[in-house]
């Protein structure tokens, strides 16, 4: 009896996450569209005002308004003239106290990390991490400042990495780290951060022999 409430549990647990996550997002989405609905409604004639009162009780349409929101301000800012406006919208909050330290910092994060030129998060390697003998799977997101760079100590080429914690790999600890001592991974990201998230139990599939690092080449990383 008890191997087969494992068994079945295993098989819901993982659905009503997802369902769990899903409905949790939806909501707080529907929760946001509602609200702006609300402040519009206040200040609508009244026949538009019961109409957008009518619209929040529509489910998942604060989720479809987004997209088409974010796609039409992708297409918008691909053009010569978005690109303006974005300048404009990027000065005026960097004037902004408070804001703009706050703004900038998360702008260039997420430029980093979304941007198709970015390197973040391109390379999964083994790093001796947090003591000798001990190791971890961390990510390769760039080279060090040009400030610190030649204060690392030996000359050597140092790299940045990102260690992220387990099972949440949202936080976790960056270092700088001489190249000579990663080990590189054929793994791509994300079976790298499936296999973190986890706590080791989904182990990533082996890499083809192609994909495999040949042994002669001990640090491929670039």
């Amino acid at each position: 009896m008890r191997k087969y409430l494992i068994a079945g549990l295993l098989v819901w647990l993982p659905l009503a996450i997802t369902v769990w996550v899903l409905h949790a997002v939806l909501g707080l989405l529907d929760g946001i569209f509602a609200a702006v609905l609300g402040a519009a409604a206040k200040v609508a004639p009244p026949g538009l005002a019961g109409f957008l009162g009518e619209l929040h009780k529509i489910p998942g349409l604060g989720v479809l308004v987004l997209a088409l929101l974010l796609l039409a301000t992708g297409v918008f800012v691909a053009n010569f003239v978005g690109q303006w406006w974005l300048r404009q919208w990027d000065g005026l909050m960097h004037r902004i106290p408070i804001v703009k330290s706050i703004y900038s910092s998360v702008k260039q994060v997420s430029d980093t990390l979304f941007s198709s030129k970015g390197n973040a998060f391109r390379e999964a390697v083994l790093v001796e991490y947090p003591r000798a003998g001990s190791w971890t799977i961390a990510f390769v997101t760039g080279k060090p400042a040009a400030e610190v760079a030649p204060l690392l100590g030996d000359g050597s080429e140092h790299v940045s990495l990102y260690v992220p914690t387990t099972p949440n790999p949202t936080s976790g600890f960056f270092l700088m780290v001489p190249k000579s001592q990663l080990r590189p991974l054929a793994m791509s990201v994300d079976a790298a951060l499936k296999h973190i998230i986890s706590m080791g139990v989904v182990a990533p599939s082996a890499p083809s022999p192609a994909a495999a690092v040949a042994p002669s080449d001990p640090n491929p990383i670039g």
